[in-house]
């Protein structure tokens, strides 16, 4: 697997470039700015990116979306869960101080259970609402991967006071995954630095069974 992690735009979102060694098929996780940036390391890579894959409509994580389908011509795959706070994208940009990227267009909604393959990698699609009403992970089992969005970061978890935001939704959603999930799961949160699953559930204040 060939996973480049590259945090882009002003909050430093992690943006995950995933692709397949023998095919060069590739996903974007997350494009949400510097797209110059994202398309050099596609091409450093001679990848062809098949999915851009969104795992929720914060204009952060989604930004640079339709700027990468412009250059690649893949689709874009969001939760539908999120089409209304897609919506909201000038609201959005206007609280954190960002310029509105425009109308954002969804090519497919993806959902609990849904498989994205690129190439021979495969990644199931887990709805975990919390941080908003759509979010996803993508748990690449074969690699022990997740690619966790704003649900689930080191030592922290993702925000509810937001749009959509519910701290029932995102604990039970966060249980359910670290229950579900191999301890040597690595974590590729959307912002800060790498983590496991067990790392989490030892002292992740929100996780600790107390």
């Amino acid at each position: 697997m060939i996973h480049e992690i590259l945090p882009v735009g002003p909050l430093q979102c992690n943006c995950s470039v995933i692709g397949d060694e023998t095919t060069r098929e590739a996903m974007v996780i997350d494009p949400g700015d510097d797209i110059q940036d994202v398309l050099a390391l596609i091409r450093k890579h001679s990848l062809q990116v098949k999915q851009i894959v969104i795992t929720h409509a914060h204009i952060d994580h989604v930004g640079g979306a339709m700027k990468l389908r412009a250059a690649t011509g893949a689709p874009i795959l969001l939760n539908q869960n999120d089409y209304a706070l897609l919506k909201m994208l000038d609201e959005q940009a206007a609280w954190v101080g960002m310029r509105s990227p425009g109308k954002v267009e969804i090519d497919r909604s993806i959902g609990d259970g849904d498989k994205l393959t690129t190439g021979s990698l495969e990644a199931h699609v887990i709805e975990t609402p919390g941080h908003t009403e759509g979010s996803i992970c993508l748990y690449f089992s074969a690699e022990k991967k997740l690619i966790a969005g704003d649900t689930l970061f080191a030592g922290s978890i993702g925000r509810t006071d937001l749009p959509g935001g519910s701290t029932e939704k995102i604990m039970r959603s966060l249980h359910d995954l670290v229950r579900s999930l191999p301890d040597n799961t690595l974590v590729i949160p959307g912002h800060g630095p790498l983590t496991t699953i067990g790392e989490e559930k030892e002292s992740n204040p929100f996780l600790v069974k107390h």
